[in-house]
């Protein structure tokens, strides 16, 4: 098994190519398509007839080359967008809500857009059919809380 593999270093680097791109596949870090990448160029290396120590010398090299200058680009374009840009949850802090089901500290539900959270009360039972507002996000529950009513006073428009 050893010497068919000497004499076939091509199926090292296919394995190891294959390899990091399962690895990716499940951390999304951009770090061992970079491998991947290295090994590719280390197979066309074996294809070309290049030594085994000069494929692994590839390898190395063009991985490090792709970590450090090809990956933190492909980072950049990849977090593109304002950075206060807010995303996924993050979104739903300070919009309306209603609640489904009365609201404790402990728990309850509300409607968010379309959508029914579990909600915890920043203060106090809220019942329901109560407007309230995302106040944060604790994992898969919605804090919420009474929005703040506009001050009445006199018109000095």
């Amino acid at each position: 098994m050893f010497e068919w593999l000497g004499e076939n270093w091509w199926a090292l680097w296919l394995t190891a190519f294959l390899a990091f791109a399962v690895i990716e596949m499940i951390t999304l870090d951009l770090f061992f398509i970079m491998l991947g990448g290295g090994s590719l160029a280390a197979l066309v290396a074996d294809f070309a007839g290049a030594e085994p120590w000069l494929q692994v010398v590839i390898f190395c090299v063009v991985s490090l080359l792709m970590v450090a200058f090809v990956r933190p680009v492909a980072l950049s374009h990849l977090k593109k967008g304002p950075a206060e840009q807010r995303t996924n949850v993050d979104r739903l802090i300070g919009e309306p809500a209603v609640v489904m089901e009365a609201v404790t500290s402990d728990g309850g539900l509300v409607k968010i857009g379309g959508d029914i959270w579990s909600a915890r009360s920043a203060a106090g039972v809220l019942p329901a059919g109560q407007k309230v507002v995302v106040a944060a996000i604790d994992g898969a529950t919605a804090v919420v809380s009474v929005p703040p009513t506009a001050v009445a006073g006199p018109d000095t428009a």
